[in-house]
């Protein structure tokens, strides 16, 4: 008989992407997030910087943080949910730590990140 963490990976492979996303914190990205208003669908973009990643499986998300009119707005997104269409990733930065939570008490130049560059 097969224990309860192997029965949920085999139930959770269905639900996952095929193509998994590729990002970093501290990336730079843009998110579409597919709406649904009424009966028409659309895209929605969601750009900012990558401060967090949690979570395993189908439970995997990632927080996004950008400033709209100098106050700062976090979201998560699902990494494997069908409403996040596509990541394109803006720019890469050298980061030391995993949680970029210290971003949210700097403002200005003070949230920028050193760029990573390709060898």
């Amino acid at each position: 008989m097969r224990n309860r963490q192997e029965l949920l990976k085999i139930a959770e492979k269905t639900s996952l992407r095929e193509e998994p996303l590729k990002f970093d914190i501290g990336d730079t990205v843009e998110v579409h997030t597919r709406i649904l208003e009424g009966e028409k669908e659309r895209i929605q973009v969601f750009g900012g910087v990558i401060i967090a990643s949690r979570g395993g499986g189908t439970r995997e998300n990632f927080t996004v943080r950008r400033i709209v009119a100098g106050e700062g707005v976090e979201r998560t997104f699902p990494v494997h949910s069908p409403k996040v269409a596509k990541i394109i990733v803006k720019r890469h930065a050298n980061v030391r730590r995993a949680k970029l939570f210290y971003l949210r008490d700097r403002v200005g130049k003070a949230t920028r990140l050193k760029e990573r560059r390709a060898k």
